[in-house]
């Protein structure tokens, strides 16, 4: 009996355990429209890796300047 009673209440403690964890998974899930919009905002990989590039060139650039200002 007090096996049965024990059986019981994991049964009971696992379903409001995975209650709350249901819950709280579709409170993390944003609207449908924002969804989108959030992948709208989301910059191209390329235009990336294109400033990124552009900085490193222009940093390059400046180091230069700098190496042959200091020689002079």
């Amino acid at each position: 009996m007090r096996a049965a009673f024990s059986l019981l209440a994991l049964v009971i403690v696992a379903a409001i355990v995975l209650s709350l964890a249901k819950k709280q998974a579709t409170a993390l899930k944003p609207p449908a429209g924002a969804a989108s919009a959030a992948s709208a905002a989301l910059p191209v990989p390329q235009a990336v890796g294109q400033q990124v590039q552009g900085s490193l060139d222009d940093a390059a650039r400046r180091a230069a300047e700098a190496a042959s200002a200091a020689t002079n």
